[in-house]
């Protein structure tokens, strides 16, 4: 990273944060939560770093917002987020920043320097996807601080409010954190035939075990390789909104990217439309199955 100081202001009253579907009555004790799929990126941004739009979008939990938008037009409550990735990543803690990716952090500031910071992606990344340095320079720790403060606590904060209307509603929620995965990943993992779908659940500790099976099996049934925590277990949305004593439940989805979208060129290959089918159908009985549900 150069030595160059950054020093630029993003207007935040121009970003429209995210999109909300069927909040209002929420017919379901399901919320979806889609961090990683928006792609709008403040031009003042894109002017601070090495890379094009085009090549950061490959970050993103690509079309996974389609994927899931038969499930949102049958009533399924989602939180979508808008900007983009790596603008901000709302899947870390707010404390997972690098100390050195900044010519100003505070000396008495905490740090929370875990595995995703270790590898240039915390809750602001410090890399592309092809390991490249993401900025031109050093950041500005109090630019950051907007940034956190006008895109990630917006988010969190509404997600909140989400999910305490449907405790007060349901007795109980699940939040279901929507996201894909690179094959290659996936075939490191397991080298046989891969995994096509990683259901997280901070090893049963994030929702009854039931929930996870039934959705589990909504993807065995339709012939979709599953399997529990690997490569992931579940990231921030997983771990911070899990409250089992409130009878507030989480779980991490994650897709094969290859089944649906070409990775290199990021365009929707034949099968996105029977993907988009199953995952949507797997979402909307999950939400049926769920509403069936009684809380304790």
């Amino acid at each position: 990273m150069e030595d160059t100081k950054l020093n630029f202001k993003i207007d935040y009253k121009k970003i429209k944060v995210f999109e909300e579907f069927n909040t209002d009555n929420l017919p379901y004790p399901l919320i979806l939560t889609i961090p990683h799929s928006g792609s709008y990126f403040p031009e003042t941004f894109l002017e601070q770093v090495n890379s094009s739009a085009e090549t950061l979008r490959h970050n993103e939990d690509i079309f996974v917002d389609e994927l899931l938008k038969k499930a949102l037009d049958a009533g399924v409550p989602a939180l979508k987020m808008l900007v983009s990735r790596s603008v901000i990543d709302l899947n870390r803690d707010r404390l997972e920043l690098d100390p050195a990716m900044f010519y100003n952090y505070p000396q008495d500031k905490d740090v929370l320097y875990d595995k995703h910071c270790r590898v240039g992606l915390g809750v602001v990344h410090r890399i592309n996807y092809l390991r490249e340095p993401l900025y031109k320079g050093l950041l500005d720790y109090h630019e950051v601080e907007e940034r956190i403060k006008n895109l990630y606590d917006v988010y969190h904060d509404r997600l909140q409010q989400i999910i305490n209307k449907c405790l007060k509603k349901f007795g109980f929620c699940l939040v279901l954190d929507c996201h894909s995965m690179p094959s290659k990943i996936c075939s490191i993992i397991d080298d046989r035939s891969g995994i096509d779908i990683c259901l997280g659940n901070l090893f049963s500790q994030s929702c009854p075990q039931d929930m996870s099976d039934f959705f589990a099996g909504q993807f065995w049934d339709r012939n979709y390789r599953v399997e529990f925590n690997c490569p992931y277990s579940g990231a921030y949305t997983t771990f911070n909104y899990c409250q089992p004593r409130r009878e507030m439940y989480t779980l991490q989805l994650e897709i094969n990217r290859s089944l649906y979208v070409d990775e290199i060129s990021l365009e929707k290959n034949s099968n996105f439309a029977a993907m988009a089918d199953d995952v949507s159908d797997a979402v909307i009985n999950l939400a049926q199955n769920l509403s069936r549900r009684k809380s304790s």
